[in-house]
């Protein structure tokens, strides 16, 4: 299946702005894949899988090996998700970080 990215308006950044996530939480911004088969149809949102790739936008003050701006792959259950300004969130452990993407 072909990926395509949905367009946001914010970049992430502003969401995070005043937020700061304690002991070893990571706030991460990601964006939501539209899935579309090589026939042209979309998948519906409630036949996706949660995304698994974000940005990290903040960090909490126990985090060791995650800096602001690193784009990381998660656990796909981790985390509490969160609706900030009409962007998707969310807060995980640093041990739920799978990887960090060096492009």
């Amino acid at each position: 299946m072909a990926t395509e990215t949905k367009e946001k308006k914010s970049t992430g950044a502003s969401a995070a702005k005043g937020f700061q996530p304690l002991g070893d939480r990571v706030f991460v911004t990601y964006t939501e894949e539209l899935e579309r088969t090589s026939g042209g149809i979309y998948v519906p949102d409630s036949a996706k899988e949660k995304p698994q790739r974000g940005i990290v936008r903040a960090v909490g003050k126990d985090v060791k090996n995650l800096k602001v701006g690193e784009q990381i792959l998660f656990d796909k259950y981790s985390g509490s998700k969160l609706r900030i300004d009409d962007e998707e969130c969310l807060i995980i452990k640093e041990e739920d970080v799978l990887g960090i993407f060096t492009l």
